[in-house]
């Protein structure tokens, strides 16, 4: 598929330049399962959070893909270079605490930031966040640039392994972001489905306003079915937390009567294949 790109009606290079003028914060029902899914599905949704924070972060992400994806073919070829294999692992550290750290960055704030607004009575909780990793964890008390020397002797000391499994057994790329329900204490995939759900609105709701607090750009919010599991008074808490941000948000739902207490102002539009009509 050919795609263009233009800001102000001149040609962009690509969907990168937009950062300078928008933010994004979106939620699908695709993770709805986040809790309980994968340390991967965690990690993903994480860097989309970070990204919204620093644009940059998406090519430290593939830049550390592509070296991790080098560094395992050359194991699995047995290769004799070591030279080749040292310079491809001195990628991978430099690439990797990288990484790490953006992913720890954004974790502390935004944890601070849901730590100064906390509110046991809100119908969305609050969440406890935490980045558990080798490599984060070591950038507590060391330098970048000491972390990423650490980083290289593990994959000098863990090839065999490494070969044996067919990827790289330490690094970023193993992390999870573990989240826990604040006012219950408890972590989040022992919470019900409903309480879940509402846990990572909070998320979003937090990351929204982090958002716009360090870009100085109101982000604009895409959510997708986000009203369809909701009770009534959440629903309405939603829409008038939602509204408070000052932000432009886009909410999609096949039920109309799920968007009936939205606040004044507020547009409805009907999409219908190759067509998208005002609700008057």
């Amino acid at each position: 598929m050919f795609r263009k790109y233009r800001i102000n009606g001149e040609a962009a290079s690509s969907a990168a330049a937009f950062n300078d003028y928008l933010r994004l914060v979106w939620l699908t029902p695709a993770f709805d399962g986040l809790f309980t899914g994968s340390a991967g599905d965690r990690r993903r949704f994480l860097d989309r959070l970070v990204l919204a924070i620093d644009p940059s972060h998406g090519s430290r992400v593939s830049a550390l893909e592509r070296a991790l994806r080098s560094r395992n073919r050359i194991l699995e070829d047995n290769s004799s270079d070591a030279s080749w294999l040292s310079a491809v692992e001195r990628e991978v550290a430099e690439t990797g605490v990288a990484v790490a750290a953006a992913r720890r960055e954004t974790v502390g704030q935004l944890a601070g930031l849901i730590a100064k607004e906390r509110d046991d009575t809100s119908p969305f909780p609050w969440a406890e966040i935490q980045l558990e990793g080798a490599i984060e964890a070591a950038l507590v008390d060391h330098a970048a640039v000491d972390v990423e020397d650490m980083f290289r002797k593990m994959l000098l000391t863990n090839r065999a392994r490494d070969r044996a499994a067919g990827r790289a057994t330490i690094g970023p790329q193993t992390s999870d972001l573990l989240v826990r329900h604040g006012p219950k204490n408890v972590v989040a995939d022992r919470a019900s489905t409903g309480e879940q759900k509402a846990l990572l609105i909070g998320i979003i709701i937090a990351h929204a306003r982090l958002v716009a607090s360090t870009s100085g750009m109101a982000p604009i919010v895409l959510l997708d079915e986000v009203a369809a599991h909701l009770d009534p008074r959440r629903r309405v808490a939603l829409f008038n937390t939602l509204y408070a941000l000052g932000a432009q948000v886009f909410m999609t739902g096949a039920d109309r009567a799920l968007f009936a207490d939205l606040p004044e102002g507020a547009e409805q539009f009907l999409v219908t294949p190759g067509r998208v009509d005002p609700i008057v």
